[in-house]
């Protein structure tokens, strides 16, 4: 393995700095470095970050590789700044088992661009009736920690009751798409005044609200660990909030969509806006930044949902829900909570790399960037501007929100263990 010398980087937004990679971790941190033969990166003016964690990614393979593939998604990712992602379960077949498991996490490790580790379905084929195989997933050579039936909430009780009683064994963690099923039938957008008045169905927050206050104290009964998905409503962080003060093991997360967009997108009937969880209000948007930065909301995560543009390009009511997001979130958060001024570059590293490997037990991931440390990092121009064009990612798909809008910051290299697989914000 060869060295690599980043110079004159800003660790996590501090002082500039010279760092030495020496084949796949950091050989040394300090001002003046220099190694022979190394590879010189000049990084005046740019921020070095821990390598992105992503603990909500779709990839769709198995069996939708129209919309997305490991080794695409993980393009997208690395295109990103990530060097780890979760990848959800609701594939086809359904990521229920050993066998589909360790089918994904092979795939990501022939990909190479970031590590790809597997979230197994709490129950078999999503359908929230019987659990799925949990023991044997987290036993298995992908190590599943992390359970969700993600794009369906386990709305039984005694069944979340039984996957938070079963993880707990093996510090595993139940990760919950908080929507009870019978308050958003035919649910387009936001239950409001938007919904009303373009006479689309509504989605209420009690849906998302009711789930997660019974999440919390199922967990706090059982002493488990409960993980809220795509957290979205003002009120939901109010419960969230109330839980942690109680001392009940409850984590939540935050997309980059519902920190910027609001449901008034969706005046325009474009189907880029229809999302699971819907678009909110401008009052939540503004409710869940703080509670990102005070903590109340512990990450960021992308919830990367391709679609294929016979997916999106259709009307509303037949369109599916997602967004893509990999190679678009840290540029969100720059612009919705550093230019802010609500949280700066340590604050992000936090909730984008330490905090959600701590939660996923990606103990490789989310580290220091010091001596010793693996070499996975991310080095980002925050000063660059540009327009989002769809045409440059490496997703398979092109659903984002944000075409033709101006993002600030641009990841000009990502490392895997030493290794770059992002070069001059191109994919190595």
């Amino acid at each position: 393995m060869s060295k690599i010398l980043i110079r004159g980087a800003k660790v996590l937004g501090g002082e500039a700095q010279d760092v030495l990679i020496d084949g796949e971790t950091i050989a040394e941190v300090g001002t003046g470095l220099s190694a022979d033969g190394a590879q010189v990166i000049e990084a005046e003016g740019q921020i070095l970050l821990p390598g992105l964690v992503d603990l909500h990614t779709h990839l769709r393979e198995p069996g939708r590789e129209d919309s997305e593939t490991v080794l695409t998604g993980t393009r997208a990712a690395a295109s990103g700044g990530y060097t780890a992602v979760f990848a959800m379960a609701n594939t086809h077949p359904v990521a229920d088992t050993a066998g589909v498991v360790e089918q994904v996490y092979r795939l990501g490790k022939e990909a190479g661009y970031c590590d790809v580790q597997p979230v197994g379905a709490v129950t078999v084929g999503l359908e929230g009736k019987k659990l799925a195989e949990l023991g044997a997933m987290h036993d298995s050579a992908a190590g599943v920690t992390v359970f969700s039936d993600d794009g369906k909430c386990v709305d039984d009780a005694v069944i979340m009751r039984r996957a938070l009683e079963y993880v707990k064994a093996f510090g595993g963690v139940v990760a919950q798409h908080a929507q009870e099923p019978r308050l958003t039938e035919g649910a387009q957008m936001n239950e409001g005044v938007v919904s009303a008045e373009l006479g689309l169905g509504g989605w209420p927050a009690v849906a998302e609200e009711s789930i997660i206050a019974r999440d919390v104290l199922l967990a706090e009964h059982v002493g488990s660990r409960v993980h809220i998905c795509h957290l979205s409503t003002a009120g939901s962080v109010e419960i969230v909030r109330w839980a942690k003060s109680r001392g009940i093991d409850v984590t939540a997360e935050v997309t980059p969509h519902h920190l910027l967009l609001t449901d008034e997108l969706v005046r325009s009937y474009n189907p880029v806006y229809k999302v699971n969880p819907p678009l909110r209000t401008e009052r939540d948007v503004m409710a869940l930044r703080e509670a990102l930065a005070d903590g109340t909301i512990d990450i960021v995560a992308t919830d990367h949902a391709p679609h294929p543009h016979e997916d999106k390009d259709c009307e509303w009511a037949a369109a599916a829900m997602g967004m893509v997001g990999l190679e678009t979130a840290l540029s969100v958060v720059q612009q919705t909570m550093v230019e802010t001024g609500l949280l700066d570059w340590a604050g992000v590293a936090d909730r984008m790399s330490v905090k959600p490997a701590q939660i996923g037990r990606a103990t490789e991931h989310g580290r220091p960037v010091s001596a010793g440390e693996p070499a996975n990092l991310t080095l980002v121009d925050p000063a660059y501007r540009g327009v989002v064009d769809p045409a440059d990612f490496a997703s398979r798909s092109r659903n984002t929100p944000y075409e033709g809008r101006e993002l600030p910051g641009r990841v000009t290299h990502t490392f895997l263990r030493g290794r770059a697989t992002l070069v001059d914000g191109k994919l190595a």
